[in-house]
């Protein structure tokens, strides 16, 4: 599939917000180890969030060990020559805290909710793993089980998200895009404690990670910690993934999924650039025609009264449900996806011809400016909620420490030039 569209909305010109008045604009430095550190005090409430982004997940694999980032990201919690399997997650929640981390397909991240008094035993317990996880191969034999486990749960036994998968893996045949975050079971049984080690050893240091900490502290404070826990990890060689440019497709392709499901469900997935790749890429593509993807997706399915819901399910009754997806942060050229699911007594065949004639419709007719307001506002609205969260303030609300993880280009994402809706965020993490 072609570039998605060549939209007519000349007009998108936003004026950026102005920035939260919650929260102080965040200070970012580096450690001398290659640590980058990001500091947002928001002192509405005596709790820190504390964040460690490392710039690796499942686009950085290769066939044969899919899956070993998430299966990482489970073994970061079994424990440290320091601290034994458990021990982490114990402690945290002995000074009353509450911990996680997620992979995703350019990054893993890993982060805990505290009493502002309690950073430092965030910090010690982070720098503490960030090079000295001792990957026991009794540990993982247990832990991959789980892993296994979980796949068969969110993906195999999850008719959308096998769907999902199965399309994602036929849009791509040489991008690492194509690959699930947690990976095929065939790569998962194979996974190893020395595949994890390897692993661990080449992506997991402090030149290759991202902190971010918001709440109520001082930002001196926290640069003060960061040199004494963080300071003395040893920085170690990290050597870029190797290029995996998508090759150009010749043709529209289908698969169909035939899987037990209540109802059917239909995907379309659209090959478009990403902000990264329109402006360090060879395409030659503007960031304005990214943004407008941005804000097509709002167009399409931003709310109760945007196009699809109205039109398709409410007005003519050809969906139950239907969504437009886009991330204009992902680190390479990805996917716009539309997904539905027919109404009652239609076909996926008709809804299909639906959602083609909203896309047609697109191309030859300009979005007139009250529905343009109603996506600024809805941006605008979106980034203000985002903010009043102290976990949404760093990595999502802004995207900052995410496209740092991702490496992709920050300040143009964030400042967007006015032309996005909103400011973002204040904050340059790259």
């Amino acid at each position: 599939m072609s570039r998605l569209l060549k939209l007519t909305m000349a007009s998108l010109a936003f004026t950026a917000m102005a920035p939260s008045q919650a929260a102080a604009e965040a200070r970012e430095f580096s450690l001398e180890n290659g640590l980058k550190v990001v500091v947002q005090e928001d002192h509405r409430a005596p709790v820190v969030v504390s964040q460690v982004w490392y710039k690796v997940g499942s686009s950085y694999e290769h066939g044969g060990i899919t899956g070993i980032s998430h299966a990482l990201e489970h073994m970061m919690f079994k424990g440290t020559a320091r601290h034994g399997p458990g021990e982490f997650s114990r402690i945290i929640s002995e000074h009353g805290g509450e911990e996680n981390a997620f992979t995703g397909i350019d990054y893993t991240a890993y982060f805990q909710k505290l009493d502002r008094a309690h950073l430092a035993v965030s910090f010690e317990l982070e720098a503490d793993r960030m090079r000295g996880l001792t990957l026991l191969d009794q540990e993982f034999a247990k832990e991959i089980k789980v892993v296994m486990e979980e796949r068969r749960l969110r993906t195999e036994d999850n008719p959308e998200a096998l769907v999902d998968e199965t399309a994602r893996a036929l849009s791509f045949q040489t991008s690492p895009y194509r690959q699930p975050v947690i990976g095929w079971m065939n790569d998962i049984e194979q996974l190893n404690a020395a595949d994890l080690r390897a692993w661990y050893q080449r992506w997991y240091a402090p030149n290759n990670a991202v902190v971010v900490v918001v709440g109520d502290i001082v930002t001196d404070e926290v640069a003060a910690l960061a040199r004494k826990y963080f300071g003395p990890v040893p920085k170690s060689p990290v050597l870029p993934a190797k290029s995996r440019t998508e090759v150009a497709q010749k043709g529209i392709r289908r698969v169909t999924v035939r899987q037990p499901a209540k109802v059917p469900y239909l995907f379309m997935g659209f090959k478009v650039p990403v902000l990264r790749t329109a402006i360090g890429g060879s395409k030659h593509v503007s960031r304005e025609e990214v943004y407008a993807l941005e804000v097509l997706a709002g167009v399409l399915s931003g709310g109760d009264s945007a196009r699809l819901n109205r039109r398709l399910v409410r007005e003519r009754q050809i969906a139950a449900a239907a969504n437009a997806q886009y991330s204009l942060t992902d680190r390479l050229d990805s996917l716009f996806v539309l997904e539905a699911t027919p109404a009652e007594g239609r076909t996926p065949q008709e809804l299909e011809t639906a959602l083609r004639e909203e896309i047609a419709l697109l191309k030859t007719k300009a979005i007139d400016a009250a529905e343009l307001r109603r996506i600024k506002t809805q941006v605008i609205a979106n980034d203000v909620y985002e903010r009043d969260s102290m976990f949404y303030q760093g990595p999502h609300g802004n995207g900052g420490a995410r496209l740092a993880a991702q490496g992709s280009v920050c300040r143009q994402y964030q400042g967007r030039d006015g032309r996005g809706g909103s400011e973002r965020s204040p904050q340059v993490f790259c």
